[in-house]
């Protein structure tokens, strides 16, 4: 130990100025990885920012650049060590501590100054120490992910039941907050576990940045992840939570693509909302469910209402299996109309008339049949009802409907629109399926084939809520989409955002220039469709042009607007 601490002048008594210790990076960095013993340096917030590469070899992913030095030595969190580690940064002074191992043996550590924060040189290690370090090893290893570093369910568990038990007659505040990354799964499916670990370990370290001292954080399941905080207010657990969601709004770039992961939190505080670790993390996964319930990408504290939004997801799960052979379902339809004013077609819109609830949303209930497997028979029946009722309206009438990215991975889809079509007689033509960018995301030859298959039916095929995800010009280049369609969160600003005026200009020009018509949806004024129309949208849809209607409905409202059209058209 003496050599390393000589090499940062590091005499064992006096305080000592930082700038005696300033070593260049690059000598720093060769001595740490010739040096056999265990050192490791951190920054002004005690996060790791480099370590031996014995002490790497010794302790693995626990070392992981920005971990927390309470993590790498949990026993210095209170008590004396943690006085001394803040005498160290403050005073500059250096000390000796006493790290405390798995099997209760002390290990004497120096800490000192550095001109970044702090360091730790570990004693040299004798056989027993080695052993000891190979025991802590395994046993950091048992609780702790091996892919993000970060600590795993069974620490979790332990921890909350650690901080939840009676002390001296006084429960201590706690705060969970349980993280769910949304869309993960899609990112999973489409470019494979290659491309989703890699994004899991991106996501840890985003986490690990907005920790505040003293918090842990975990993952405890595929894309779930856990803090946990400890004797704080609870205005630092919202502090947290919005800090994350705020985080995860950079896209993650891997592969030079860039990948929007968005993540949601559930809070919930110990003992209150619980006084196990089971019932907390319940509460937190109850606070977790309303967050993605309300849009994700934001973060809700527990309240015992939200049990009753539980029972309500349960009750319509048990029932949406039932909903197709009870004829619950039903569709509804919103024009799709020209700059002119004629109705072209209608866009299907699904709904679901539940006998007790009443009318439920597709925003509700999609996401239910796609975590359960009913896509599939679902979409079907969109499209065949859909197909069925379009055959009732005048012939110049198309029908557009929605594809869930279930639905294009089945490997059936091809199969499925021609029975459709054959069982209907619906002309192809008067088809259009609607794909958002995240089928997409893997370019495969799978994917083309299957566009190229529809597209050699007659039928049109869009690309929905352009600009939003991935947005990657190589989909309009390599796969044959016949319309975009600008998403409504860029052309409910155009009134007062020029930026926002600025992309939709942009993006009808471009695909004008590819030979693609242009379809700016949820128009909700006038002046936003007179802007549209001026720029050369083609097609205009929105609660301005009509809301969602019944198939008969639709019928009557295109032979209207078309006699309006005409009597327009003979005036002038």
């Amino acid at each position: 130990m003496r050599r390393i601490w000589r090499k940062f002048k590091f005499p064992k008594e006096a305080a000592v100025g930082a700038d005696e210790f300033a070593t260049s990076s690059l000598v720093l960095t060769e001595l740490l990885n010739n040096t056999g013993e265990l050192v490791s340096i951190y920054d002004r917030d005690l996060r790791l920012i480099q370590c031996s590469a014995q002490l790497k070899t010794l302790r693995g992913d626990r070392m992981s650049i920005g971990a927390s030095l309470f993590d790498i030595y949990p026993s210095f969190v209170t008590g004396q060590a943690r006085k001394a580690l803040d005498k160290v940064l403050v005073a500059k002074a250096p000390a000796i501590l006493n790290f405390a191992t798995a099997s209760n043996r002390e290990v004497e550590v120096r800490a000192f100054p550095t001109a970044t924060g702090i360091g730790l040189i570990e004693a040299a290690e004798s056989p027993a120490a080695t052993a000891e370090v190979e025991h802590s090893k395994l046993l950091y290893q048992a609780n702790h992910d091996v892919l993000t570093g970060l600590q795993n369910r069974q620490r979790l568990s332990d921890r909350l039941n650690e901080i939840l038990a009676t002390n001296n007659g006084v429960r201590e505040r706690s705060a969970l907050l349980q993280i769910d990354l949304d869309d993960f799964k899609s990112v999973n499916d489409t470019l494979g576990h290659g491309t989703g670990d890699a994004l899991l370990k991106l996501a840890a370290n985003r986490i690990r940045g907005v920790l505040q001292e003293g918090d842990s954080a975990f993952r405890y399941a595929g894309d779930e992840f856990a803090i946990i905080q400890y004797g704080k207010e609870p205005s630092e657990a919202e502090s947290v939570a919005q800090a994350l969601v705020d985080a995860f709004k950079t896209p993650f770039i891997i592969n030079e693509m860039p990948l929007f992961v968005g993540a949601s939190v559930g809070i919930a505080f110990g003992p209150q909302h619980g006084a196990q670790g089971e019932e907390l993390m319940k509460a937190a996964d109850i606070a977790l469910y309303a967050a993605k319930r309300e849009g994700r990408g934001c973060a809700r504290i527990f309240n015992r209402s939200m049990l009753l939004l539980i029972e309500q997801r349960e009750n319509l799960r048990r029932g949406l299996r039932l909903a197709l052979e009870r004829q619950e379902l039903l569709l509804e339809y919103q024009p799709l109309v020209r700059s002119s004013g004629q109705v072209v077609g209608f866009e299907a819109l699904v709904r679901w008339d539940h006998p007790e609830v009443g009318r439920i949303t597709p925003n509700v209930f999609i996401p239910i049949a796609e975590s359960d497997g009913l896509m599939h028979a679902i979409g079907r029946w969109v499209l065949e009802e859909a197909c069925r009722q379009a055959m009732t309206w005048p012939d110049s009438l198309s029908v557009a409907v929605n594809l869930s990215p279930a639905q294009f991975l089945g490997g059936s889809l091809t199969d499925a629109v021609a029975q459709v079509i054959d069982s209907t007689g619906i002309r192809a033509d008067r088809i259009e399926l609607e794909i958002t960018e995240s089928v997409l995301l893997e370019e495969t030859v799978d994917n083309l084939d299957t566009l190229n298959t529809l597209n050699v039916l007659g039928i049109r095929i869009s690309l929905d809520d352009f600009g939003t995800r991935y947005s990657s010009l190589s989909y309009l280049k390599n796969f044959p989409f016949d319309s975009l369609k600008i998403d409504k969160y860029f052309i409910q600003d155009l009134e007062r955002e020029r930026k926002s005026q600025t992309i939709v200009r942009t993006i009808i020009g471009m695909a004008h220039g590819l030979d693609m018509m242009v379809t700016g949806e949820g128009v909700e004024t006038a002046t936003q469709a007179q802007w549209l129309i001026n720029e050369g949208c083609d097609l205009l849809q929105g609660h301005h042009l009509g809301k969602a209607m019944s198939a008969e409905r639709a019928r009557i409202f295109a032979s209207k607007a078309g006699a309006s059209r005409r009597r327009r058209e003979r005036i002038n």
